[in-house]
């Protein structure tokens, strides 16, 4: 007998969310099954606007979407200033929530969320997409290969994009009181994640800003960058912007070999995904070329890397109703450390760029 689909609620209409509602759709193991908004005829339009099925409830308020028993999981895209309120809320209503990045504002916050799902005993896993598409998994086994890659020493993350003038002045990631964080908690999340997945999420010992982080009026920052530095001698780099062309690239070098891609946070396309490594390079004979060239590797996928992502949510959820096992403490853990790190970049800035030790 099949196992019955997860039923996801959705509290707010944010433009992320016309995303994660088509990848629920998508999802075999998850039913779209309601949406909330402060305003019920907000609620409606939305629902109308991304095809929810015509059983999904409409709710005017998230309270009354969080006391409907028929909901096992609740999709959070509200701004980062009301995570731990709602994601707290939900948890404590028994619903395993799926939290869109920034997780906090700091990470004290987070562990406010962390231990009312432990309280609980739901499943919390953040939004980061590109960790579930499959290249992503592909591209680890070429990191973890020692003898084409070898040991990792050095990786640089970039996921910058232009805002324009209404976004620069307008949009809720440049607002203080909705995220404070601006481009690092939106695109910074993202070049720390990539980061910490190549080192096997082992915290560094220094995070240092970069000199010349840009901030708004506000003091939100619309772009910045840190150094991260490890005892071992590993240094990694990233930079996050509001103010630069769309890009979107990781660099992760090894002792034996190189991983690149320009497109990891979204593919350039659904359904394949591609990167190149090469390894043990160098120059021809008469230093006119490589030795051995670069090779491509593309990676098919039947689901986009949301999808995916609501998917692999969706059976941790379902083995958590169906056997009762116990929510998997890998996703929090990760989301924390990434939101630790966050934290480091806000400190060091604040301070001038002054290293700071975790």
């Amino acid at each position: 007998m099949a196992e019955k689909p997860i039923r996801f609620g959705i509290i707010g209409c944010a433009d992320i969310a016309r995303k994660l509602s088509r990848a629920i759709t998508l999802a075999p193991n998850a039913e779209l099954s309601a949406v909330a908004s402060r305003s019920l005829d907000k609620a409606s339009a939305f629902a109308k606007a991304n095809n929810f099925p015509p059983s999904a409830k409409i709710y005017g308020s998230y309270e009354d979407l969080l006391d409907d028993p028929e909901i096992d999981a609740v999709y959070v895209p509200l701004p980062t200033s009301l995570h731990v309120k709602w994601a707290c809320l939900v948890a404590q209503k028994k619903k395993h929530i799926l939290l869109e990045k920034p997780v906090a504002l700091k990470v004290a916050e987070f562990d406010k969320i962390v231990e009312a799902c432990e309280a609980n005993g739901v499943q919390i896993m953040d939004g980061t997409m590109w960790i579930h598409n499959p290249r992503t998994h592909k591209m680890k086994e070429f990191l973890n290969d020692k003898e084409r890659f070898g040991e990792l020493k050095n990786m640089h993350s970039c996921f910058t994009f232009a805002g324009d003038e209404d976004f620069l002045n307008n949009d809720i990631r440049v607002k203080s009181n909705l995220d404070a964080l601006g481009a690092l908690g939106d695109a910074g999340w993202y070049g720390i994640r990539s980061i910490l997945w190549a080192v096997d999420y082992e915290l560094p010992k220094t995070v240092t800003a970069l000199p010349g982080p840009v901030l708004n009026e506000a003091g939100v920052i619309l772009s910045c960058g840190a150094a991260l530095h490890w005892e071992d001698g590993k240094v990694a780099t990233f930079h996050c912007s509001f103010l630069a062309h769309l890009t979107m690239d990781i660099t992760a070098i090894g002792t034996a070999g190189t991983l690149h891609l320009n497109d990891f946070i979204i593919p350039y396309g659904e359904k394949e995904a591609s990167f190149t490594t090469v390894s043990k390079s160098g120059f021809t004979d008469l230093v006119t070329g490589w030795v051995p060239l670069p090779s491509q590797h593309t990676v098919m996928t039947d689901l986009p890397q949301e999808a995916c992502m609501v998917t692999e949510f969706a059976r941790l959820v379902g083995n958590i109703k169906a056997n009762g096992a116990k929510p998997d403490p890998k996703w929090p853990s990760i989301s924390r450390k990434t939101q630790l790190i966050l934290d480091a970049v806000t400190t060091s800035i604040a301070q001038g760029s002054k290293p700071v030790e975790l």
